[in-house]
């Protein structure tokens, strides 16, 4: 068999994977494209060890581990996006980029932002006790 047929395979695999992670606003599908590019890592691993007759079978030993990884990943992921789907009510990607705590003003600063110092008051005073 030419090494050629499994090499573009995967080739294709890992860039419609790349593009469901770059294209796709929810999180369950970039996962599903994550293990797309995975599983083409996984043929190009296979059929380069059948291609250089490696006695050791170095490459379809990796690939096993690369599944256990991947199931890992997968479990973990899925338990993350079930969570956040539970809490924010979506598992959209960019709504969910509004989930980080908005910057607090200092202690003592005003209103508009701006201070008369670099350092917040709270670590100076901190700093000289």
């Amino acid at each position: 068999m030419h090494l050629a047929y499994p090499a573009v395979l995967a080739a294709l695999l890992f860039a419609i994977g790349v593009y469901g992670v770059l294209a796709r606003r929810n999180a369950i599908l970039v996962l599903m494209s994550v293990e797309l590019m995975l599983n083409a890592v996984n043929l190009n691993l296979v059929a380069f060890d059948v291609w250089l007759r490696d006695t050791l079978h170095a490459g379809q030993a990796l690939t096993l581990f690369t599944i256990a990884i991947a199931a890992a990943e997968i479990g973990i992921g899925l338990a993350i996006v079930l969570m956040v789907h539970r809490n924010k009510g979506t598992s959209d990607i960019d709504r969910l980029r509004d989930t980080a705590e908005p910057p607090q003003p200092w202690d003592g600063a005003p209103e508009d932002g701006t201070t008369t110092d670099d350092t917040p008051t709270g670590e100076k005073a901190e700093a000289t006790a």
